[in-house]
């Protein structure tokens, strides 16, 4: 019964520790210059260019550490030659951490300074 119950809450702790731990890391000067300059826009509280940004991100992939809902917002960042907002996307947390996506949400990184 305890190898039975450790395995169960080694499965539940498993997606946990995958998002934390495993997550690439980026500085933010790495960044794409568009990104550089979203996140001067977070950072200084705008003007955002875009409607949606600043809307919740659910994390419904679970990709991004769990947390309770509405504690991650994300801001569109602009993909030149794109007829619409692109899929680069910065993800904000409440404490200050910041992810980033080139890909709408299939891969993250985490941005450093």
């Amino acid at each position: 019964m305890k190898m039975l119950t450790r395995a169960l809450v080694l499965l539940l702790l498993l997606p946990a520790l995958a998002c934390g731990s495993g997550m690439r890391t980026v500085p933010a000067s790495r960044l794409p210059a568009e990104a550089q300059r979203t996140l001067r826009l977070i950072d200084t509280g705008g003007p955002l260019p875009y409607r949606q940004d600043g809307v919740i991100f659910g994390n419904r992939e679970g990709r991004l550490p769990a947390e309770l809902p509405g504690y991650y917002r994300e801001y569109t960042v602009p993909t030149p030659a794109s007829q619409d907002r692109g899929a680069r996307r910065i993800i904000g947390g409440k404490n200050g951490e910041r992810y980033y996506t080139p890909d709408h949400y299939r891969t993250f990184e985490r941005v450093t300074e």
